[in-house]
């Protein structure tokens, strides 16, 4: 009797363990509690790179005084940013071509740096009383998520986004991605490619200095081996095959055990 009843005991063991097991390959942040996230503090700052699409613009107390500058009509510049509007386009040097001003440099500058740049070269066609303000926005802020997770392009109007909320809005991750292996692969201002990897499974994900992205960084989620036999095989083979291998490893414990 004893015998019969520690087969339905072994089982649910087994069941419990693989269950565990499940839990830990699918779990965020898994040491969070036991993380140092002080090395965590800081802010992005997103720096303007070749062939970024830029939106300038330049506003005064007279519209009809800031019209030269500006791509579009003063009384547009002075109302609100229009996303339909003509931009800058960053050539491969790192220099747009400005309304009057001519060829300017703003490869490696921030949105500010670019601003007071262009505020100190307008004051020689100003007023001193004129207080210009000028408006920068990087324009082409993307991130191309592709994987076990869907494919998709994310925009980013405000420049600022992190590996969590990118795999957020991509969907998530499924249950047949790797989260102990995101691929990053970002390009730098002369065009090399880099490779970073993540570990979502690990809290230290929030102090890594990749944990913000930039503009044009390409994620991609690898499919586990589940998935890749999955595909290969079909579901229904997958699963028969699963449910053969439990069957199996149950049924030489318990012959082992009744001998």
């Amino acid at each position: 009797m004893k015998k019969i009843l520690f087969i339905p005991v072994l089982c649910a063991i087994l069941l419990a363990l693989g269950s565990c097991s499940s839990m830990r390959h699918y779990t965020y942040f898994q040491n969070i509690d036991t993380l140092d996230l002080s090395a965590s503090k800081g802010l992005p700052v997103t720096r303007i790179m070749p062939n970024d699409e830029l939106s300038i613009i330049v506003k005064t107390t007279n519209p009809e005084v800031s019209q030269p500058f500006n791509l579009f009509s003063g009384t547009e510049a002075n109302s609100s940013t229009n996303n339909n509007i003509r931009g800058y386009l960053v050539d491969n040097e790192g220099c747009i071509n400005f309304p009057v001003l001519g060829r300017i440099h703003v490869g490696g500058l921030s949105n500010s740096e670019i601003e007071d740049t262009i505020s100190n070269k307008l004051k020689p066609y100003l007023s001193r009383s004129e207080k210009p303000v000028v408006i920068c926005r990087l324009r082409s802020f993307r991130v191309t998520m592709i994987g076990e997770l869907g494919s998709k392009v994310i925009e980013v109007p405000d420049e600022k986004i992190n590996i969590v909320q990118a795999l957020a809005q991509a969907g998530d991750i499924s249950m047949y991605g790797k989260r102990t292996n995101v691929l990053l692969v970002r390009e730098d201002s002369t065009g090399e490619k880099h490779t970073h990897r993540f570990n979502m499974n690990d809290a230290r994900v929030f102090n890594d200095p990749y944990y913000y992205l930039k503009q044009n960084d390409i994620v991609y989620v690898q499919p586990t081996k589940q998935k890749t036999v999955q595909s290969s095989t079909g579901q229904w083979t997958t699963l028969w095959v699963t449910v053969l291998g439990w069957a199996t490893t149950v049924a030489s414990l318990v012959l082992t055990i009744l001998k």
